[in-house]
């Protein structure tokens, strides 16, 4: 059995009193694109800081490349290059001499490929960090993530701060190229549209949990929006877990995790389904914010250091 590159089992973590991530469970194998959803102060800055062995869970296992994060970070650091939104580099320092810098603390630090990334991305090697666009900023950042040729490549929405159609660019091209080679991407991000036509699976946060994960593709074909009259709406709740229902004009859409048990139900019923197709952001949404209907779980305590990278 192949060993995953990314494994987390039964890992929680508080800060204090507020507990944060509970009982969370994931396997991530070594070549795939891993898409990781939460809103903003969900978890996903504190799972990451885990998986890089900066912050140490409560209970629970985790593995990156089958290396404890705490217990052997500078083995961890040859095989994990990671990228965020926020680049802490010295201002002061010029690109080439960053460079340099940052080389020694690798022991697989490839120089040529370091050069080549500076050229293919047209980096100014003589100019300083704090005069930098955004966007050659967030380029920088990947040369010192990926100058080492690590095996798993951790993103925590590094082009935030581009504008949309740079943004989406950026990501799907960045992933792309990871995939080419070979590498793991684990992919934190809200905004799934960036990422969909190259994420393999997904995992969606919520209240502290995962609330789903799957295959993209399965993914999809679980969850649809059916629109039914009104006295179906029992027969939708008996057979499909339902997330989110609106009433729209005379009809009700539905969104729910079984599209495939509600289609057979209603068609036993002598009704044709009528069922709309859903974008992940979609499906992310009807996951995290949708009206079921009941009650809601006893909300959990939002993850301090995501909200203090989104202020």
């Amino acid at each position: 059995m192949t060993q995953p590159a990314i494994e987390l089992r039964g890992v929680a973590k508080s800060f204090g009193k507020n507990l944060v991530l509970r009982d969370v469970s994931l396997a991530v194998e070594p070549g795939k694109t891993f898409a990781f959803l939460g809103r903003n102060g969900e978890g996903k800055t504190t799972t990451i800081r885990m998986l890089l062995g900066l912050t140490k869970p409560d209970v629970g296992l985790i593995r990156v490349n089958g290396i404890d994060p705490m217990a052997s970070p500078l083995e961890l650091r040859d095989h994990v290059g990671y990228l965020a939104e926020d680049q802490t580099m010295y201002g002061w320092m010029r690109v080439d001499e960053i460079v340099r810098f940052v080389a020694p603390f690798y022991t697989k630090w490839d120089h040529e490929l370091a050069r080549k990334y500076l050229e293919e991305f047209d980096l100014p090697l003589r100019t300083k960090i704090k005069h930098l666009s955004k966007g050659q900023t967030v380029r920088l950042g990947l040369v010192l993530a990926l100058a080492h040729r690590p095996e798993v490549v951790i993103l925590d929405d590094p082009a935030l701060g581009l504008d949309p159609i740079m943004r989406k660019q950026f990501n799907r091209d960045l992933i792309t190229h990871l995939q080419g080679e070979g590498r793991t991407v684990f992919y934190s991000s809200h905004l799934l549209y960036e990422v969909e036509p190259v994420a393999d699976e997904v995992a969606i946060l919520d209240g502290g949990r995962i609330v789903r994960r799957a295959e993209t593709e399965e993914l999809r074909d679980d969850v649809k929006q059916f629109f039914v009259a009104p006295r179906y709406e029992p027969l939708v709740e008996r057979f499909g877990e339902i997330l989110d229902r609106r009433v729209d004009s005379e009809e009700l859409a539905i969104t729910t995790a079984r599209a495939e048990a509600v289609a057979e139900a209603l068609r036993r019923e002598g009704v044709t389904p009528q069922a709309m197709d859903l974008s992940l952001d979609e499906i992310f949404e009807a996951y995290v914010a949708g009206q079921r209907g009941k009650t809601a779980p006893p909300p959990i305590a939002e993850d301090p250091q995501e909200l203090a990278d989104a202020s």
